[in-house]
């Protein structure tokens, strides 16, 4: 049952990617997270841009946060969709805490209170999709 739940999020993250790709081009994206360069975004946070703008959304790339990495309690403007490819994000809000793992998916809608952070032993890397810019909005 999991399996299938993971592979329905999985199968709606690729169609959502499908969508806003072809609403900006008809040009296939190929991209290879073990081959991609990443910059330093901030301390225990790294990012490769696959296509789109950050500034101006939407975009989608690879994000690897550092092993321990805490973000603290924020919000985004826009949704956030997830797609861990290695090691765990750690994910808590009201509702609890979810250790979101190798295929799994995960959406943040944009405005909800959440705090998110890196497995203490592996980090993690994975898939990042917003569909305007990407913030991070620290919670007062």
């Amino acid at each position: 049952m999991k399996r299938t739940v993971t592979l329905a999020g999985i199968a709606i993250a690729l169609a959502v990617t499908g969508a806003v790709v072809y609403a900006q081009g008809k040009a296939v994206i190929f991209a290879d997270s073990r081959k991609a360069s990443f910059k330093a975004m901030m301390p225990g946070v790294s990012t490769s841009l696959i296509w789109g703008d950050t500034v101006k959304g939407p975009d989608g790339g690879f994000t690897r946060f550092a092993p321990g990495f805490d973000a603290g309690i924020h919000s985004h403007t826009n949704d956030v969709l997830l797609v861990v490819l290695n090691g765990a994000y750690l994910y808590k809000d009201d509702a609890g805490d979810k250790r979101v793992g190798a295929g799994d998916f995960l959406r943040i809608p944009g405005g909800h209170k959440h705090w998110s952070g890196g497995d203490a032993k592996e980090g993690a890397l994975f898939y990042q999709e917003t569909f305007g810019k990407f913030d991070l909005i620290p919670a007062k």
